[in-house]
């Protein structure tokens, strides 16, 4: 109920016409005013119309002490609210879903690309000569992702400084595209959902059911008892 109400004082803000300039503002309308904003994105990734009109109505009511639904009324219509988002999210996984798969469908037909059980795909760019890492190991890595339509969402060379992680602690895609790959070798990994981030979104660029692509190379494995 409360983080309702909250939302609810945010959109209040994000739809006032404010004809006013960041500096104009003072801290706590910029407060205001940047919550609103964030917030009022969340509600139109999601389709809702935006009606100031009956927001204000009900925050006046509220005010004035003049509810016009009862506290059961309101928590039925925050389930339906509720039940609206979560088919959004749903239709918006499926469609992600779709555009991988059909992207999957036709990479596995390219030459190099192999295709392993899971529906990991990968490609061989570099083939080391080194040891392969365990599941149980430390690696170190410089690593390139995008999405399928080739939005760069993270990147360790973009950064250039690699990274070092425990090989059982990250996505499933990673944790069997590695342990493929001797010391030394670069593979392009194509990741459906499921061994990814699966139906949840991951960062600002990263949405539910995305199918992900990392160009890996694998530089040094540390045991895990070091």
């Amino acid at each position: 109920m409360k983080k309702i109400t909250v939302l609810t004082l945010c959109l209040c803000v994000m739809g006032m016409s404010l004809n006013l300039k960041s500096q104009e503002m003072t801290q706590e309308q910029k407060i205001w005013y940047a919550i609103g904003l964030a917030e009022g994105g969340n509600f139109k990734t999601f389709g809702f119309d935006f009606s100031q009109e009956h927001l204000l109505m009900g925050i006046n009511d509220a005010f004035a002490g003049t509810e016009k639904m009862t506290q059961e009324e309101m928590q039925q219509t925050f389930q339906v609210l509720q039940q609206m988002m979560q088919e959004k999210m749903s239709k918006a996984v499926d469609a992600e879903k779709a555009k991988g798969k059909a992207f999957l469908d036709e990479n596995k037909k390219k030459p190099g690309v192999i295709e392993t059980a899971s529906g990991l795909q990968y490609k061989v760019v570099t083939m080391g000569t080194g040891a392969k890492p365990k599941e149980t190991d430390k690696v170190k890595v410089h690593y390139h992702g995008t999405l399928i339509d080739g939005t760069v969402f993270d990147s360790s060379v973009d950064r250039g400084e690699p990274i070092v992680f425990p090989l059982n602690q990250v996505i499933k895609g990673w944790t069997e595209g590695l342990q493929l790959m001797p010391v030394g070798s670069k593979f392009i990994l194509y990741l459906p959902s499921d061994i990814a981030y699966g139906d949840r979104d991951a960062g600002p660029s990263i949405k539910g059911g995305s199918t992900l692509i990392f160009e890996v190379e694998l530089l040094e494995i540390n045991p895990a008892e070091q």
